[in-house]
């Protein structure tokens, strides 16, 4: 018996890891590899295996030609899908380039092996500036226990230094803070609530080091908190003053609009080609920034505070060249 269900085991696996529709395995074949395992094996028995694992919900593929072969057909995830989650493993700044290749190796399994083979030639690492705390994981788990059983955290958190050290702020004691969302940005954001304060705090996830959940209840959350708008207006995790904006940009920058404001904006085309872009942002630096680095191709229409303030980025900017 203890063999009987050892091969059905071996054949899941056979099928699992040798086999797509480009590779297929005959009775013969199985007969061959569970030997291999040091299984014996009848031709009618492998039949009736493979009935089993059908049942079970493997897609084993019969292809008939001069000879009956079979294949794994539908898997969790198709080759197009794996090939999609490994870029994004690959371009993820929040992943230290460990993790990341940890994680697509991971991916890599859930193909064949040929598959596997094609899918690690396209992996690179990118060269581009990533996380270097290995504790972001363990802080993502610990933020998500908490927000599902409606309790508090407590954790250090951190600013770096210039030679690559971590300064804690507040003299290295713990926040205690109670979440209400964790939100991505091209980087993790944890989002917390001060009930006594009646704000909400945002804070780098991986930043956060030595994080525990505690038994502190998490207060009720302002019934009009959305998590989407929170993180889109404060634009970058930098503050500034909420205000309504209108840009004119020349229309070449529509797609860069487009993925910073989302669809909500207002667009109005004009007759001389440009195009306002009217949308509820915070004045920040970073927004300020990006509204700079278009240089004479987009500009601040209203309000006038903070075209004022944009003025006076740029004055300060140009005044360290001059």
């Amino acid at each position: 018996m203890a063999h009987k269900r050892q091969k059905l085991l071996y054949l899941a696996k056979l099928f699992k890891e040798k086999t797509d529709e480009e590779h297929t395995v005959g009775v013969n074949d199985m007969i061959e590899y569970l030997a291999r395992q040091g299984i014996h094996a009848e031709r009618k028995a492998i039949y009736e295996d493979l009935e089993l694992l059908r049942e079970i919900g493997m897609d084993i593929v019969h292809v008939k030609t001069k000879t009956h072969n079979y294949y794994l057909g539908q898997r969790d995830f198709e080759l197009p899908e794996l090939t999609l989650l490994i870029d994004v493993v690959q371009a993820s700044p929040f992943l230290t380039a460990k993790k990341s290749m940890t994680l697509i190796r991971k991916l890599t399994r859930l193909a064949s092996e040929a598959q596997a083979g094609r899918l690690r030639r396209q992996v690179y690492v990118l060269n581009r500036v990533r996380t270097q705390n290995e504790q972001l994981y363990y802080n993502i788990d610990g933020i998500h226990e908490a927000l599902n059983e409606n309790k508090c955290i407590q954790f250090r958190y951190f600013d770096w230094t210039a030679n690559g050290k971590r300064s804690y702020r507040h003299g290295g004691k713990y926040y205690t803070e109670c979440p209400a969302a964790l939100c991505v940005d091209r980087n993790y954001y944890l989002i917390t609530y001060r009930q006594e304060e009646q704000k909400f705090i945002h804070f780098r996830a991986d930043r956060i080091s030595a994080l525990r959940v505690i038994e502190q209840e998490r207060p009720d959350l302002p019934e009009d908190f959305d998590p989407a708008s929170y993180v889109r207006n404060i634009f970058d995790m930098h503050s500034g003053d909420t205000q309504r904006v209108t840009l004119r940009l020349e229309r070449r920058l529509l797609n860069a609009a487009m993925d910073r404001f989302g669809r909500e904006a207002a667009y109005l085309e004009n007759p001389d080609g440009t195009v306002n872009v009217t949308a509820e942002v915070e004045v920040s630096p970073t927004f300020l920034s990006w509204v700079l680095c278009f240089g004479s191709a987009a500009s601040i229409l209203s309000p006038d505070s903070a075209r004022e303030d944009l003025q006076k980025l740029a004055r300060d900017a140009l005044a360290q060249y001059e």
